[in-house]
């Protein structure tokens, strides 16, 4: 099954969110980053790798985050990816919440990588 990352600088708002599409989708592997080490407003670039390393599937993994810095961690965290997996790690430029929950229905009810990532392209915000 694809899993889902979700990415922000706040752990407050990743856990609600998390809580939410757990509600709705219990079955789906979810895991998230949210704020600094030491439980600040920003970006942890070491919990960012492990997450995502975590997260691999061979199936894929949608990344979803919130603001262009959330992004340009990600970014740098896929350079310590291996190159056969980097084409499997989708981090697609989505509203996080209505991403978050349209993502983890498509997740669970089946839905290919690519085919999760066209469904998320109506709710991309230019953020990338």
């Amino acid at each position: 099954m694809i899993s889902l990352v979700l990415l922000s600088h706040s752990k407050k708002l990743v856990q609600g969110l998390k809580e939410l599409i757990m509600q709705m989708t219990p079955e789906i592997d979810l895991y998230m980053v949210g704020g600094t080490a030491d439980g600040g407003i920003g970006s942890d670039y070491d919990e960012t790798l492990k997450v995502l390393k975590e997260a691999y599937r061979e199936e894929g993994v949608i990344v979803l985050f919130d603001l262009g810095s959330t992004y340009m961690t990600v970014d740098m965290v896929m350079d310590e990816i291996e190159e056969e997996r980097k084409n499997k790690i989708k981090i697609i430029d989505a509203a996080l919440v209505e991403g978050g929950v349209t993502a983890a229905v498509a997740i669970s009810s089946g839905s290919d990588l690519e085919t999760i990532e066209e469904t998320l392209k109506p709710l991309k915000l230019g953020k990338i």
